[in-house]
């Protein structure tokens, strides 16, 4: 660790002192970095979904949005504030009845944007949503929304972080229980708290080297600044370890974790696609999205395991093998009442002994033997095969045994997607991941530093990094990707 006494000169080239920094901290959301939205605009949208419903939400943002509200219920006064109330609504410039509705009206900054706005709680038939949508865009001053201008504007006035956003698009499109309590868990805020807890480790741990470059040479200087300083860098270069080592599992649990089912030739018994007795019948890999146990999963079916006769059946086998390196958890499915074949020792030496041995980097791909067709097995014989690795017995023409594949699905996905109800917070982005990194690693280059400006600009660049991740001095670039995942209307 560097111990290099700090001089005047390379004070002055270090400019003015900055340790300190007063005001806001790099985590907090007021100034987040995100632009303002255009100034004077008030949009509106349809925030509900499309189609016939029983009730449409159209939601206007933005200063005129009060001036909109009283002239589709002219001439009615605002209603009180967050206070539902049933109006007649009516086109601003013919006075034609629309629909009779109830209005809300949310006076920022109390809002879910921070700006004035409005909702018309209409019946969701297509013309009336329509004639509504078109009386707003007659009104001066509005204007119909972009793509997730609504949440933009909800981050720009610090209503949102950045990864309280993310967690809002993940929970308007999870499909599965995991997925949402993830994202209620990023919504509610923690792992912006968490990362903004880390900032201020990382600001007082700045402030002390910061204080001892400015007054290290004076006596009133209280003694062990620096060594505070390595501590508090030890301790955040932990816990930023540990949730680096979560092996993407929050990626995969937005995502979906790849499961792969692979066996010899026809050791299944589902028709997904034109199958026949006759191995080699399917030749591709077909993959479904589904929600296993409560966990989203990617589902790939490949071809039967053997040595191909012809060209396309080869080529289905080379990218069934290509999908079993890729999965997260394969699924082998062996016929067993056919155990002692040679497809299905072949299978058991070339895809269950590997998947149960070691990788060099001490992992080990996940694996569950499933035994089908136990229907098949003469009475009273439970178990064909006690010399087997763990399996589970399974029948998928009378359903016996799906009950134990599916608890035992779910285990294997928890582990490999993590607990949304348990533990730290998860990383669901790669954007996280990369922050993260970069900040562990300037906290190396503050260790390594031999001199003190060098360590206190690492330690600055590790801040930054964690400021990215929450939102502060994001560019506009990363901004439009992130919103981009938003419908019109949110």
């Amino acid at each position: 660790m560097w111990r290099v006494p700090w001089t005047l000169v390379a004070r002055a080239a270090r400019g003015p002192r900055r340790w300190g920094y007063p005001g806001k901290g790099p985590c907090t959301r007021q100034g987040s970095g995100s632009s303002a939205p255009r100034s004077g605009s008030t949009i509106f949208a349809l925030s509900s979904g499309q189609g016939r419903c029983g009730i449409a939400v159209i939601r206007t943002s933005g200063p005129a949005s009060g001036h909109a509200l009283r002239s589709l219920t002219a001439p009615r006064d605002l209603p009180p504030a967050r206070s539902a109330c049933l109006r007649l609504l009516r086109d601003p410039c013919s006075g034609e009845p629309l629909d009779r509705a109830l209005v809300l009206w949310f006076p920022g900054p109390q809002s879910f944007t921070g700006e004035d706005c409005a909702e018309f709680h209409v019946h969701g038939g297509p013309a009336v949503v329509s004639g509504v949508l078109q009386a707003l865009g007659r009104v001066p001053g509005l204007r119909p929304a972009e793509a997730g201008e609504f949440t933009r504007r909800a981050f720009a006035h610090g209503k949102l972080s950045l990864t309280e956003v993310e967690g809002l698009a993940d929970l308007i499109h999870a499909e599965t229980e995991a997925q949402r309590r993830q994202a209620l868990r990023q919504l509610d805020g923690e792992l912006g708290h968490l990362c903004r807890g880390w900032a201020e480790t990382l600001t007082k741990a700045l402030a002390h080297v910061e204080a001892y470059i400015d007054f290290g040479e004076d006596d009133n200087l209280e003694e062990g600044v620096l060594e505070r300083a390595d501590s508090q860098v030890q301790e955040l270069e932990v816990a930023l370890g540990t949730h680096l080592r979560d092996a993407r599992r929050g990626q995969r649990l937005r995502s979906g974790a790849h499961v792969v089912v692979a066996g010899p030739p026809n050791a299944g018994r589902k028709p997904v696609s034109i199958v026949s007795s006759e191995p080699g019948t399917t030749r591709d890999v077909l993959e479904t999205p589904v929600d296993l146990a409560g966990f989203p999963a990617l589902l790939s079916d490949t071809a039967g395991l053997r040595e191909g006769i012809g060209p396309v059946e080869q080529e289905g086998v080379r990218r069934a093998r290509k999908r079993l390196e890729q999965a997260d958890l394969i699924l082998a499915v062996l016929d067993a009442s056919d155990l002692a074949s040679p497809s299905s020792c072949n299978f058991l030496d070339m895809v269950v002994s590997p998947a149960g041995a070691e990788s060099p980097n001490g992992n080990r791909q996940r694996l569950l033997l499933v035994l089908n067709k136990s229907d098949l097995l003469p009475p009273g014989d439970p178990d064909p095969s006690p010399d087997l690795p763990p399996h589970l017995l399974l029948s998928c023409l009378t359903g016996e045994g799906l009950d134990s594949l599916l608890e035992a699905l779910r285990k294997e996905l928890a582990a490999v997607c993590g607990d949304p109800s348990t533990g730290p917070p998860l990383l669901t982005r790669a954007r996280h991941q990369h922050h993260l990194q970069c900040c562990l690693d300037a906290l190396g280059h503050y260790k390594q530093a031999k001199d003190v400006s060098l360590a206190a600009e690492a330690l600055r660049v590790a801040r930054g990094h964690l400021a990215h991740l929450t939102g502060g001095g994001g560019t506009e670039e990363i901004l439009d990707i992130i919103f981009q995942d938003f419908c019109v209307g949110k």
